[in-house]
C-alpha cells in the first residue's frame, strides 16, 4: 500500500469511487432541475449559466463512471495495456464540454449586456444557495481521488467550477437586491465562464500530453539517466523513451550498455535499474534492452535523440 493510500480515512475505504460518482450524479441531477426551473422563472443568465454547467456535470460524472468501470477491465491480447486510456479520452471530452459551455456563457453575456433584462433576484438567491451546498458536497466527495486520476479530476473540476459559479450567482443576487443593478448578473456570468474555461483548458492539455505520449512533466530525463549511470556495471543508458499509459501509469523503454558478462550478472543489473526507476521516478512499466556492444541501431528516433540530447549517448 502506498503512503497516499495508507492515509485514507475509514469513510474513504467504506465508499468506493464508483459509489461516490453515483452520488455525484444524483446530487447534480437534483440541482440541475432546481436551477433550470429557477433560471426560467427568474430570467437570470447567471443561474441559467450555472444550470448549463450542471448539465455538463451530469454528463461528465456519467462518463467518468463509465471510464472507471472500463479501466477495471483486465488487459487482453487485443488491449495489452488494458483500458486505462478510456479515462483520458473521457477527461478530454469533459474538458471540451467545459470550454463549450464557457463560450455559450460569453456569447449570452454579450447579448444581454446590450439589453439587460429584469431579474427576480429574490428567487435566484435561495436556488443558488441550494446549488452551492450541493456542488460543494459533490466536490468534497471527489476531492481525494482527483489528486491521482485525471478522469476523476475532470469530474471534480466540473463540480468545483459549479460551486464557484454558485458563489458568483449568490453575490450577483445580493447586489441586485441591494442596488437594483442587473449588470451584476452579466459580470458574474463572465467570471464564471473564465473560471470554467481555465479548468477545461488545463485538463485538455494534460489529456493531450498522454495521448501524444509526451514525457511526464514530473520526470527529469537528464536526472533519470544520470541516476541509472551511477549503478555499478552500467556503462551507458540511451535510446530512452518515456510516456504515460494514463496520468497515473508511466512507462519507459531504453537500451543499457554493460560489459560482456554472464546472464545472471546482467539480470542483477537490470533488477537494480528497475528498482531505482520505480522507487525514485514512479515508473511502473519498464522495458530494458541489455547490450554489451555500442548500439548501432538505425532507428530514426534514436538518431533524433542523438542530435537533441547528445549527453545521453556518449557511446554512440
Amino acid at each position: 500500500m502506498s503512503p497516499v493510500s495508507s492515509k485514507k480515512t475509514t469513510s474513504d475505504k467504506q465508499m468506493p469511487v464508483s459509489k461516490k460518482l453515483k452520488l455525484g450524479i444524483l446530487f447534480s441531477g437534483i440541482i440541475l432541475l432546481a436551477e433550470f426551473i429557477g433560471a426560467l422563472v427568474s430570467n437570470s443568465l447567471a443561474l441559467l449559466s450555472d444550470a448549463g454547467h450542471v448539465l455538463t456535470d451530469v454528463l461528465a460524472l456519467s462518463l467518468s463512471y463509465f471510464a472507471l468501470m472500463q479501466a477495471k477491465r483486465p488487459s487482453n491480447f487485443k488491449m495489452t495495456f488494458g483500458y486505462h486510456r478510456i479515462g483520458v479520452l473521457v477527461a478530454i471530452l469533459n474538458s471540451i464540454s467545459l470550454i463549450g459551455i464557457a463560450v455559450f456563457i460569453f456569447y449570452e453575456s454579450f447579448q444581454r449586456f446590450q439589453n439587460p433584462p429584469e431579474i427576480n433576484a429574490g428567487l435566484v438567491l435561495p436556488v443558488a444557495l441550494l446549488g452551492l451546498a450541493t456542488n460543494l458536497t459533490v466536490a468534497l466527495i471527489l476531492h481525494h481521488e482527483q489528486k491521482e486520476n485525471l478522469n476523476i479530476k475532470s469530474a471534480f473540476w466540473h463540480a468545483a467550477g459549479d460551486a464557484l459559479a454558485s458563489v458568483g450567482v449568490i453575490i450577483s443576487a445580493v447586489v441586485i437586491i441591494i442596488s437594483g443593478n442587473y449588470l451584476a448578473d452579466i459580470v458574474v456570468s463572465i467570471i464564471i465562464g473564465l473560471i470554467i474555461s481555465l479548468g477545461g483548458v488545463n485538463i485538455f492539455r494534460q489529456g493531450l500530453r498522454v495521448i501524444l505520449e509526451a514525457s511526464p512533466k514530473d520526470i527529469n530525463l537528464n536526472q533519470l539517466a544520470d541516476s541509472v549511470k551511477t549503478i555499478p556495471g552500467v556503462k551507458d543508458f540511451h535510446h530512452i523513451h518515456i510516456w504515460s499509459i494514463s496520468p497515473e501509469i508511466h512507462a519507459l523503454s531504453a537500451h543499457v550498455l554493460i560489459d560482456d558478462c554472464p546472464v545472471s550478472q546482467a539480470d542483477d543489473i537490470r533488477q537494480h535499474i528497475e528498482t531505482i526507476l520505480k522507487e525514485s521516478f514512479a515508473l511502473s512499466h519498464v522495458t530494458l534492452q541489455m547490450e554489451c556492444r555500442v548500439c548501432r541501431t538505425n532507428d530514426i528516433l534514436c538518431q533524433l535523440e542523438i542530435e537533441q540530447k547528445p549527453h545521453l549517448h556518449k557511446h554512440h
